[in-house]
């Protein structure tokens, strides 16, 4: 309880990172749909306007809420957060993406956010994730109110850890929970033996044509063999951190590195630690959630993510521009 309380103050204290440019920012409702719950999300734009400084609740961000978006087609990049996480998890590197040119899109997993953990120990936190980013394509491309400014042939997605694993399966990857070897400190929780069960596994949402490159940051390996990604055949940026954490060994990431057929842009960060791709944290959410918010001894988070997001937009240019 304590640590979700934690995972809450995370999503509550200020920003401690933004864009150099402005960006646009709104959030808006991703509706509910044949039985699934509605999803919330942040989504940012490029914009016009002089830079400014927005507050949600505690956050202050560096953006224009509710930006026009200057008339054009622009390539998407959608963000699937971690474990825990909400569309405010990687909120830098949203930014960076779209002062380069990008719309971007994250939304809040239903079930498996710092604000809603009900399904988050299920085995359906996993398999559902994938179903979630694609309503949000589908919101984005027929129900949102710039949906003429996205280019349908240009998206990308961003994944983080759990999303990282979503990032994969939506690029062609085929999920295999039960031969994995994913770690399960405690062997009676739900989602451990829904794991050992095969035969009762959840579908899980699979490839999505619509996606042409993803970049996937200490993803959760739930790929046993080089045959459960032998369909992912479009453009993969892997960032592994040098120390790993929360249930992502480095070797994990180094052995998808070695599996997936088309070779993926491998980076591995020396040393950083899981939590090390999640945003850099203000002094006070420091001292409230050192687990996340803290690095190794030397270990500079904030001077990491400026050429982090450097490197995520330019292989996003590369890819889909």
């Amino acid at each position: 309880m304590r640590f979700l309380l934690l995972l809450c103050l995370m999503f509550s204290a200020l920003s401690g990172t933004g864009a150099a440019m402005a960006v646009g920012l709104r959030l808006i409702d991703v509706p509910a749909a044949n039985g699934k719950a509605a999803m919330k999300a942040a989504v940012w734009s490029p914009c016009a306007a002089a830079p400014e400084e927005v507050r949600i609740g505690l956050f202050l961000l560096p953006a224009v809420r509710d930006c026009p978006v200057p008339e054009g087609k622009y390539p998407l990049v959608v963000i699937s957060h971690g474990f825990g996480g909400t569309y405010f998890s990687h909120r830098d590197t949203a930014a960076a993406l779209a002062d380069a040119g990008f719309i971007v899109a994250a939304i809040n997993h239903p079930g498996d956010n710092a604000l809603e953990m009900k399904k988050a120990g299920e085995l359906s936190a996993l398999t559902g994730r994938p179903a979630d980013i694609a309503r949000l394509l589908d919101h984005l491309l027929e129900g949102f109110s710039d949906a003429g400014s996205i280019d349908a042939g240009r998206i990308g997605v961003f994944g983080f850890s759990r999303g990282g694993y979503t990032a994969l399966v939506l690029a062609g990857g085929t999920p295999d929970f039960a031969n994995a070897g994913l770690p399960c400190p405690d062997p009676q929780a739900p989602i451990c033996t829904q794991m050992r069960q095969k035969t009762t596994l959840p579908q899980h949402g699979g490839q999505d044509a619509r996606v042409k490159a993803v970049v996937t940051a200490d993803p959760l390996n739930a790929f046993p063999g080089a045959g459960d990604l032998k369909n992912i055949t479009i453009p993969v940026q892997l960032w592994s951190s040098e120390r790993g954490g929360d249930g992502v060994a480095p070797q994990d990431v180094a052995r998808l590195r070695d599996d997936l057929s088309v070779k993926p842009d491998y980076r591995m960060v020396k040393g950083a630690g899981h939590f090390s791709f999640i945003a850099p944290c203000p002094a006070e959410m420091e001292k409230a959630v050192p687990q996340i918010c803290s690095d190794a001894a030397g270990f500079d988070r904030a001077g990491f993510h400026r050429s982090f997001n450097a490197e995520v937009v330019s292989f996003f240019k590369a890819s889909l521009l």
